[in-house]
């Protein structure tokens, strides 16, 4: 409890509260190294890990070879200077690029071009960015690999990368439709400006981002082989940790990067957190209490699915909108498995799994600390001197997060329950 109400707070790093919270469990004598590092129960999940490892290194050479700076440059080309075409544009390629590559990679190529668009066409970048965030976190919800709550609840629940293209990604779909509508709305004011393009993006082009077209034209092949085989991991008898290592060693071959540069760019610190807090939450279950509130909770469903998933679909949005949607994710999934467990439906076709797994999504937009992708948004900004407040991000947010959650319910009634 500790260590999460630091991780909230944001009084001490994220990764420091961690694994000071693990360093006392062992001194406690709770998790020792064999439950830690080999227990399927209690420990580190290294498919979790070795997938978001792999992903990375494929992120890592892709950006090298300047496809992303080339789509937000023909991006504001394609918007004739009309920022409510821009805004659109900008939310379609977030769409695009998050259910392939996590959130956090997305959000942190993306936003300094959408920064550096922005200051080119001299306006306010504010509007784009919080719309930036708001579909990153929803297109989070298309596949397995989009967002980490997803991997984690995935490997416990034993999801397949098909699964959720078929019960999350038409969810997904509608809810960007339905944040594309609340954008226009909420900054229709800023919306309405008309910039020259010619003029302020004079000698720019989109195809003089692109660096290496050989190179892209490999790496873009291996990515879809990648893809592909994430699509057929089950009749491949292969998790989907090794089709990303795969993916990675490929593309390192292809792409003949040396070490250094494919890995300099690899998100350690988050690596680590999700190490740590694998082993924290095993602490949990090796002393019972994750086991007795899985109990608790499935006492209060009564048996009833629908209660038990308009429950977790709420209790995840106002969780995860004020902690981490990924510490919150890594500690609730045993007790979600207890949930299912006492309904006598498993795997994807439990509802129980698909709350949790929407309400953990979307409450990331609750907040500006709800999602990891807000953070590194919100930090990137301040960086350029163009600061978006917490409550100013927050507003927008919490008005987002509940029209979502409301159509997410009705989707869930009407697929499920109806």
């Amino acid at each position: 409890m500790v260590s999460y109400g630091l991780i909230a707070t944001e009084k001490v790093h994220r990764v420091a509260a961690a694994l000071g919270g693990v360093a006392v469990m062992i001194l406690l004598g709770v998790v020792t190294a064999d439950s830690a590092f080999f227990d399927h129960t209690t420990g580190v999940d290294w498919n979790v890990l070795f997938l978001l490892f792999g992903m990375m290194v494929i992120v890592s050479i892709l950006r090298h070879t300047g496809l992303f700076e080339f789509i937000s440059l023909w991006a504001a080309r394609a918007s004739q200077g009309k920022p409510a075409r821009l805004m659109l544009l900008l939310i379609l390629v977030t769409s695009v690029f998050s259910p392939i590559l996590d959130n956090v990679t997305t959000v942190l190529l993306v936003t300094p071009v959408t920064l550096s668009v922005c200051q080119r066409l001299r306006i306010d970048p504010a509007p784009h960015l919080i719309a930036l965030i708001l579909a990153t976190n929803v297109a989070g919800l298309a596949t397995l690999i989009a967002d980490p709550p997803n991997i984690i609840i995935a490997s416990r629940a034993g999801l397949t990368f098909n699964d959720f293209l078929i019960h999350s990604l038409p969810l997904c779909i509608i809810l960007l439709v339905v944040v594309v509508f609340l954008m226009r709305i909420i900054f229709r004011k800023q919306l309405k400006e008309k910039i020259n393009v010619d003029e302020v993006l004079e000698g720019i082009h989109p195809a003089d981002a692109i660096k290496d077209k050989y190179l892209l034209a490999k790496c873009l092949a291996v990515l879809v082989l990648t893809l592909i085989a994430f699509g057929f991991h089950t009749t491949l008898h292969t998790d989907p940790s090794v089709v990303a290592l795969l993916g990675a060693g490929a593309m390192v071959i292809v792409s003949r990067t040396t070490p250094q540069e494919f890995l300099q760019e690899v998100e350690w610190m988050t690596l680590a957190f999700f190490m740590s807090l694998f082993v924290l939450v095993g602490g949990l279950v090796s002393v019972g209490v994750i086991g007795k509130l899985g109990q608790m909770a499935a006492d209060l469903m009564g048996g009833n699915e629908l209660i038990g998933a308009t429950g977790l679909l709420a209790f995840s949005a106002v969780a995860g909108s004020l902690v981490d949607n990924i510490p919150y994710s890594t500690a609730m999934t045993p007790v979600v498995e207890t949930m299912v467990a006492s309904t006598g439906t498993i795997g994807a076709d439990s509802p129980l799994w698909w709350a949790f797994v929407f309400g953990s999504d979307l409450g990331g937009n609750g907040t500006a600390v709800g999602a990891g992708a807000n953070v590194v948004v919100l930090g990137v900004a301040a960086k350029w001197g163009r600061p978006i407040s917490f409550w100013k991000f927050t507003k927008y947010g919490l008005l987002v997060t509940g029209v979502t959650l409301v159509v997410s319910w009705i989707y869930l009634y009407v697929r499920y329950f109806l």
